[in-house]
C-alpha cells in the first residue's frame, strides 16, 4: 500500500504516517508523538468485497504490523465521520490492540474509538433506514464523543477536534500542530471538496468549514481523507496540500470564489454523482461499529 511519512522536526510536532488503501482510495493516518511514541489512528479501513459480500482484515493487519514494527503505543482511534464509502476497522483494531498492547495503561481497559458528538444524529437517520435497534448503536458505537473544538492529547502533543460540517453534520477534522486531518471536507486542490448530498449534508456548512480551514496559517498542512487523482497527476496519490496551496488552487474554494458560486458548483456536481459503491454495507457496519 502506498505510504508517505513526514518525520517530526521538534518535540511539539508529530511524525505522520499516511497509508493509502487503493480499493476505496482512502488515506489512513498514524499521528505519532515523537517524545513518547504514542500514536493515534485516523480513519482505518476494513476490507470488503462487494461481489462476495465478505469482510477481511488484510489492510488492518498490515497497519497493526506496522505499529508493532515501530513500537508505537496507540492512545486513540479517531473517526472523522460515519463513512459511506469504506468500512471502518476501528472495532477490529481496538480488539486486537487490547490483546497486544502490553504497555498500554492498565487503568484503561480499551483504546477509545472517538468521533464527534453529532454522530448520534447521523446514527439515528441510518438506524431507522436499516432497522437497527437504538440500544444497539447507542451502547456499542463509540467510546468518546468529542464536543466541538475539544482539546485532547496524543502523548504530549495537544490535539483539537475541529467541527467541520458539510459532508456530514457530525464531521470532524483533527488538528495536531500545524496539521489538519480534514477527512471528507477538503480534498486535494485539483479535486476540491467533498459531496454534500447525504442525509444531513449541507453545501452551506461545507462553505463555512472550508473558509475556516483556509483561514488557518498558510503553512498549515491539510491532510485529505481520500484521493482520486485526476489525469493530470497520472495516478499519483498525494496525502496533503498546504492552506496556501488551497487558497491558490483549490478548484472549489480558492481565493476569488464567492459563496454563491461555490454553492452552485457544489450542488451541480452533487446532482450528477451516483451513490458510493459500498454505501449500504458501509453505513450498516460503520454507524454501529460492532
Amino acid at each position: 500500500m502506498p505510504h508517505t511519512t513526514l518525520v517530526s522536526t521538534s518535540p511539539s510536532t508529530p511524525t505522520i504516517h499516511a497509508l493509502f488503501e487503493p480499493q476505496t482510495s482512502t488515506w489512513q493516518y498514524l499521528v505519532v508523538d515523537p517524545t513518547t511514541s504514542t500514536a493515534a489512528i485516523i480513519d482505518p479501513v476494513l476490507d470488503y468485497d462487494p461481489t462476495t459480500q465478505t469482510i477481511s482484515t488484510t489492510t488492518a493487519d498490515a497497519l497493526l504490523a506496522f505499529i508493532a514494527q515501530k513500537g508505537y503505543t496507540i492512545s486513540h482511534i479517531l473517526e472523522t465521520h460515519i463513512h459511506a464509502d469504506h468500512l471502518t476497522a476501528a472495532a477490529y483494531l481496538q480488539a486486537q490492540l487490547l490483546k497486544s498492547q502490553a504497555t498500554f495503561s492498565t487503568a484503561q481497559t480499551k483504546i477509545p474509538i472517538c468521533a464527534g458528538h453529532r454522530i448520534q444524529h447521523v446514527q439515528t437517520l441510518f438506524a431507522q433506514r436499516y432497522s437497527i435497534p437504538e440500544e444497539e448503536y447507542r451502547r456499542t458505537a463509540f467510546d468518546k464523543l468529542f464536543q466541538d473544538d475539544e482539546h485532547f492529547t496524543i502523548g504530549t502533543l495537544d490535539a483539537v477536534a475541529l467541527h467541520l460540517p458539510g459532508h456530514t453534520p457530525d464531521h470532524l477534522g483533527y488538528m495536531v500542530g500545524d496539521n489538519i486531518f480534514a477527512g471528507d471536507s477538503l480534498f486535494n486542490p485539483d479535486i476540491g471538496t467533498a459531496r454534500c448530498d447525504f442525509p444531513g449534508g449541507s453545501a452551506e456548512s461545507l462553505w463555512a468549514s472550508g473558509r475556516r480551514v483556509l483561514g488557518m496559517a498558510p503553512e498549515t498542512k491539510v491532510w485529505a481523507g481520500h484521493d482520486y487523482p485526476p489525469a493530470g497527476r497520472a495516478g499519483v496519490v498525494v496525502p496533503f496540500a498546504t492552506v496556501e496551496e488551497h487558497r491558490r488552487m483549490n478548484q472549489h474554494l480558492k481565493d476569488g470564489v464567492g459563496r454563491e458560486e461555490f454553492l452552485r458548483v457544489r450542488r451541480e456536481r452533487d446532482a450528477g454523482l451516483g451513490e458510493p459503491r459500498l454505501l449500504h454495507a458501509a453505513l450498516q457496519v460503520n454507524h454501529s461499529d460492532d
